[in-house]
């Protein structure tokens, strides 16, 4: 009889925390508004190029967090998760200002809307433009 063993190699991905993946974090944890990539980018001041700033956007909107945030013309930006507790969710409103261009979360602005029962909801975007009170 003959005994055959048979092993699956599990790929981790490994995340490091690099100086640039801390400072983007840091960068988006205290910015009152969402940020788009160029910004991030400006912000850091040649700590790295536009593609690995894209790569940490990427790894920490998976690792749940910071949250993409596609505004009403296309360009997207990201901001913190503040107000995720034990299960992260994004059920709040955007505010985009037309004047700024800022788009701010509104944690405490709940969206509500009703769907036929044979739809499944899996993610929400709610997009509000106007004008923010910094502009006003």
């Amino acid at each position: 009889m003959q005994l055959s063993c048979i092993y699956t190699v599990v790929k981790m991905k490994k995340t490091r925390n690099t100086k640039a993946k801390t400072k983007i974090q840091e960068l988006i944890d205290s910015s009152s508004v969402a940020l788009s990539p160029s910004e991030i980018h400006n912000s850091l001041e040649g700590i790295c190029d536009k593609v690995t700033i894209y790569r940490i956007l990427q790894r920490l909107t998976e690792a749940d967090l910071i949250h993409k945030i596609v505004d009403m013309d296309g360009s997207i930006k990201y901001a913190s998760c503040h107000s995720c507790q034990s299960v992260h969710e994004h059920d709040h409103v955007h505010f985009s200002c037309e004047k700024c261009k800022s788009v701010t979360c509104l944690n405490d602005v709940k969206p509500k809307y009703e769907l036929a029962k044979s739809y499944m909801v899996i993610k929400m975007n709610f997009m509000i433009t106007g004008i923010c009170p910094l502009c006003s």
